[in-house]
């Protein structure tokens, strides 16, 4: 869950322009959020504050005589509830080993999903943290050796429920919906279908030569936003994303710069990452191949939850003539990127 923090009128549903159509997010008022939470047990102070989340809604409530907690609201229609609980399952599971993880709390002894008004929420304790500073090398092995952790405990099981990430659920269906819905300029359509489409069969080759790589339960969205660093300890949260995947899907949003500067990055997240498992070097392979998903899978997220009041607010430079370009010349990027030699480890 996202941790920074704004007020929450600034993002209710009264604040909401009249042309914008009706969004089941609108029904969450600082009336219905405190009634939610008060109907789990939590005596509430009558606090709300949003928390910079777009996906979900996310608040931080006030509780009488206590800490505040973090409530999350999950976007309606988005995950079945077995989804949604295999989640809470897994990052339980990791926190009963002492990995640092924010668990949903099991407010009555064990459930941790919980309804209200159409709405399925959960809570959290609230921790106090920073942004990790992974311009630290030494920050990065740290990094190394919970990811390593979380990866070890991961592979002990199988999700039944979560999504799998895969070429045709992150690229295929992205470029399909944005073709499709017409998000494209008209200029920039040709362009976008025959660039995307290239960038696919090199993403699909890329997979085919490594079918062979381990696929496990893994965080799934393990960037940086995603982690509370407290004294020297990474705190990972936001398990929404939690899906089957390669292990290296953890650990390269971590690298950055120039591609020494990333070298010497990866050097101490796999250092720290064996000394608790076993990192496959062939992953490597995969690194540029996932940043393409990604890229293409963020801006077909920006288009689907268009109708969402939150989002033109809060991207509001989205869905732009130059928008699009720049989308084009960053998939271009992509495809060169594929072509430069793998990353390695010495």
């Amino acid at each position: 869950m996202p941790h920074s923090q704004e007020d929450f009128t600034e993002d209710s549903a009264d604040s909401t322009p009249a042309t914008l159509a009706v969004h089941p997010y609108q029904r969450l008022t600082p009336e219905c959020v405190l009634d939610a939470v008060e109907s789990v047990g939590i005596r509430t102070d009558a606090r709300v504050l949003a928390l910079n989340s777009y996906e979900n809604r996310v608040y931080q409530i006030g509780v009488e005589d206590g800490h505040p907690v973090i409530v999350k609201f999950y976007r309606p229609e988005r995950w079945s509830r077995a989804q949604i609980l295999e989640e809470h399952a897994f990052a339980t599971e990791l926190a009963d080993l002492e990995i640092p993880v924010v668990p949903p709390l099991p407010l009555n002894g064990s459930d941790t999903l919980y309804d209200f008004a159409g709405f399925s929420f959960a809570v959290f304790e609230r921790l106090a943290g920073r942004a990790p500073d992974l311009d630290n090398l030494d920050n990065l092995s740290v990094m190394g050796r919970f990811v390593g952790r979380v990866h070890l405990v991961g592979a002990t099981k199988s999700f039944q429920t979560r999504n799998e990430l895969t070429v045709e659920r992150f690229a295929i269906e992205s470029r399909d919906y944005l073709l499709n819905n017409h998000f494209i300029p008209d200029s920039l359509v040709k362009a976008y279908d025959t660039l995307s489409s290239d960038l696919i069969n090199r993403v699909q080759a890329v997979f085919a030569r490594n079918k062979g790589v381990r696929r496990q339960r893994i965080h799934g969205d393990c960037h940086p936003g995603n982690v509370l660093w407290r004294g020297e300890t990474p705190n990972f949260v936001d398990f929404d994303d939690t899906m089957t995947g390669p292990a290296i899907q953890d650990l390269w949003m971590m690298l950055s710069g120039e591609r020494d500067q990333k070298q010497a990055q990866l050097l101490e997240l796999v250092e720290g990452y064996n000394e608790f498992n076993d990192f496959n070097p062939r992953e490597l392979d995969l690194i540029e191949a996932l940043r393409t998903l990604r890229i293409m899978h963020y801006s077909a997220w920006l288009a689907r939850r268009w109708e969402d009041p939150a989002f033109p607010r809060a991207f509001s430079w989205f869905n732009t003539e130059r928008y699009w370009a720049e989308h084009i010349l960053e998939l271009r990027e992509q495809m060169s990127a594929l072509d430069e030699p793998v990353l390695q480890l010495f």
